[in-house]
């Protein structure tokens, strides 16, 4: 095989095509979080009651008690209780709880197959992911590199492809601008 910049961005996108693919999905997922969780779904849900005099005494002891009482075999990531509402978040559940009245659900939640996997590669700090992920950095740079030199011609980079990538260029820096 000849070292082209044709054959070397051929083989490097047919290598990365799964996380490229992977990446460009849990990415638009993970964009629309606030509004669905793509890690995971409620598979249960359950309506529950507590004495709403409870409201000064939430403490980490209560919160234990609580736990045991309503079967949440699952480790506490964290709660919180302002104003009237109780939150608990456990790892496979959430709790909410209006205390003025003492009215609440517990949701129960799984991952959701497939796209809980991509999102957490979002996510993942292990070493050797992060390795991976630095490699596959430089392999888009490579990807996006050699893709400049492939075409020639008057649709070349240097005569229209530089036009389109500094408009890509600019529109990112656009919304950062605006964003912030």
């Amino acid at each position: 095989m000849k070292l082209t910049s044709r054959n070397t961005h051929r083989d490097m996108a047919y290598f990365y095509v799964g996380l490229i693919i992977s990446f460009s999905l849990s990415g638009i997922f993970l964009n629309h979080r606030q509004s669905w969780h793509p890690r995971r779904y409620t598979y249960d849900k359950k309506e529950i009651t507590i004495s709403p005099t409870v409201k000064d005494s939430v403490n980490e002891t209560w919160i234990t008690n609580f736990t045991k009482h309503q079967n949440i075999n699952d480790n506490l990531r964290r709660f919180r209780a302002e104003e009237n509402t109780l939150r608990i978040s456990y790892e496979s559940h959430d709790v909410q709880v209006d205390l003025s009245s003492g009215k609440g659900q517990i949701e129960a939640y799984r991952v959701t197959p497939l796209l809980g996997q991509m999102t957490q590669l979002h996510q993942d700090t292990s070493n050797w992911w992060i390795y991976y992920s630095d490699i596959f950095g430089i392999g888009m740079i490579a990807i996006a590199i050699t893709g400049m030199f492939i075409e020639k011609g008057k649709f070349s980079f240097r005569q229209r492809g530089w036009k389109l990538a500094a408009i890509g260029i600019v529109f990112p820096l656009i919304f950062l601008y605006l964003l912030s």
